[in-house]
């Protein structure tokens, strides 16, 4: 019943994203506003879906610190999953990611109209300025920005190497900083088919304030709660892959 459940899942997330994804496109000459309200209906639609086929829904916790103003999400990065959740659990967001995803049909099409920061991982200097320069220019535009600090995604109960970028743009800009962990890997693997059923454990932590701090200041305290978080609530016997 897990294959059939997760293929029936995987067939309506494909098919909306052929559908929705040209309709962000053609959207293009609309506000900002309108197209992300479109392109986040795609990833609710989903996350609806998974809940009703798979089982699989979240439960969050400490969404009292959500900040009021725009400022810059760190999330561990596990799975598609919390690609989707984000959209659902905060105000509009721009994304930071590798250049290559925009070339991905359809869905790096849609993408490509929501204002993400795509840099070239290989252009070193470069890429850390383009990140910096359009990060600050989405925050003034009234936009949260989408950090992955580790830069890919990691298996549960790993830990991936926590990269300078998002903590330079939160030094240069003064943003807050909302850490997010969550064990959506144990349900939702990554390069996995599989969905299992469950309640994804979704924590929002404390801003860190980045005004009068350093980056490796910043990254520090955005990695000791997020990895003291996973700890907790990672679930060692749901490491082992499914029967």
């Amino acid at each position: 019943m897990l294959l059939i459940r997760s293929l029936l899942f995987w067939l309506v997330f494909a098919l909306s994203m052929v559908v929705i994804a040209p309709l962000v496109v053609l959207s293009y000459p609309m506000p900002y506003a309108r197209r992300y309200r479109l392109a986040s209906t795609w990833a609710r639609l989903n996350l609806r879906w998974l809940k009703l086929v798979c089982r699989l829904d979240y439960r969050l916790e400490g969404r009292e610190h959500i900040p009021d103003q725009p400022s810059i999400i760190f999330c561990k990065h596990q799975s598609t999953w919390e690609t989707l959740a984000l959209q659902e659990i905060f105000p509009p967001q721009v994304w930071v990611m590798k250049r290559e995803l925009l070339r991905i049909p359809f869905f790096g099409w849609g993408i490509a109209t929501l204002k993400p920061i795509a840099i070239d991982r290989k252009a070193g200097r470069r890429a850390i300025q383009q990140l910096v320069s359009q990060g600050i220019e989405r925050l003034r535009e009234g936009l949260w920005v989408t950090v992955f600090p580790e830069g890919t995604r990691v298996a549960p109960g790993q830990r991936g190497r926590y990269k300078l970028g998002g903590a330079i743009l939160a030094e240069k800009s003064g943003a807050l900083v909302v850490p997010v962990a969550h064990n959506a890997g144990e349900f939702w693997p990554r390069h996995g088919f599989i969905k299992r059923p469950g309640t994804i454990r979704v924590v929002i932590g404390p801003p860190i304030v980045s005004e009068g701090q350093s980056a490796a200041e910043i990254l520090r305290q955005a990695e000791d709660w997020i990895e003291g978080t996973m700890e907790r609530i990672t679930d060692p016997a749901l490491l082992q892959p499914p029967d």
